[in-house]
This record gives structure tokens, sequence and C-alpha cells, in this order.
């Protein structure tokens, strides 16, 4: 099966997010970084599901910014820069900052990782962003359905504040509009391809 981020996100949205959740955005910033999916619990929690097709796209998620929280913490000693004649041209000073690895990124109930069980081996445990993300693994039958398993559940934030009734009304207009452009991209393709055969 060629796997793709869509393939994925669908399976997610159609058999585990199809109960119990009052909407799943694809490719949503709300959280203030792109989540491949970011699904809302009916008691307004997130959930942030990262799709990897690859190994090397799994290893490299530990590596963003939303597993970092940096705190500023000043600046450096100025830098002065001269020309070859010896005349100013800049001073800089570096700021400095301290960082702290994140267990979950920020908002966040709950993070997953989905990819295709083909491409895993559970030495990628220790290549996550965090030991509190979940793993769901997919398998595709010979006859092309796909069959989510999880691998690792996700260690729920106990500190994640819930969505208030207008984030939650916020994050549903964003899969509304989502839902619209992509009818509209459908549109754009069919009467393409239309215009080909004429």
């Amino acid at each position: 099966m060629k796997w793709s981020e869509h393939t994925i996100g669908r399976a997610l949205a159609q058999q585990t997010f199809n109960r119990k959740y009052l909407v799943v955005v694809p490719n949503c910033n709300w959280t203030g970084y792109e989540a491949d999916i970011l699904a809302v619990t009916e008691n307004l929690r997130l959930i942030d599901v990262e799709i990897k097709i690859s190994r090397a796209d799994l290893k490299a998620d530990a590596k963003k910014d939303k597993w970092v929280k940096r705190t500023f913490q000043g600046y450096e000693p100025e830098e002065r820069i001269h020309d070859a004649t010896g005349r100013l041209i800049r001073i800089s000073r570096r700021s400095i900052y301290d960082e702290q690895r994140l267990e979950w990124p920020r908002k966040v109930w709950k993070h997953y990782y989905a990819l295709p069980a083909e491409i895993w081996t559970d030495d990628l445990l220790l290549s996550l962003g965090s030991e509190a993300s979940g793993v769901l693994l997919l398998d595709a039958n010979r006859h092309g359905s796909l069959k989510i398993r999880c691998r690792r559940p996700a260690k729920p934030c106990r500190d994640a504040d819930k969505l208030s009734p207008a984030a939650a009304v916020h994050i549903a207009r964003l899969a509304s509009l989502r839902m619209w452009n992509a009818y509209q991209t459908v549109d754009t393709l069919r009467a393409q391809q239309e215009a080909s055969h004429a």
C-alpha cells in the first residue's frame, strides 16, 4: 500500500475519532504549532496526532520547537564587529535562553504518533519526542482496509487546561472551513479533468 498523511488521517478520523470526539481538524495550528490532526474530546481536551510515513520523519519530530520551552535569561556580552579599516560596523548581543524539554506539546492533553506498522520497530520508542507520547500503528489488509492498533497508549497531561466553550467553537469553525475548502479543491480538480477530456 502507498501510505500518505491523508490516508492515515482519514482512517484515524473515521475509526479512532469517530465517536466521543466533538471535532477532528487536519493540519491545525490552533495550539501555536501545526498538528497533523487535532481532536477535541467530549470533555473539551485536546489530542494531538503526528502522522509519520518514514522513520527519518519520525526521528526528526523530537527536534521540533513544540517539545521545548524557552525562557529568556538575558544577553551575552556585546560583540563589536569592525571592517578591515577598523571602523565599527555593527554591535551585536546574542540572547540567552534557558531550554526545558516538555513532556507534552503546549495545550495538549494527549499526544500520539500514527504511522504504518511496516516501518515500526520498538527501538524507535527511544526516538520519540516524549515518553508520554502514544503510538498508533496502521496495517492494510489485502482489500485495502486499514486497521489501527495502539502500540503504546498516551499518558495524559494532568495539567492540560480544558478548552473554553468559545475555543471549542473556534476549532469547530476551522474544521468546517477546511471541509468547504476541500470540496472546492475537489470541484476544481474535477473541472480540470473534464476540460482536459473535452
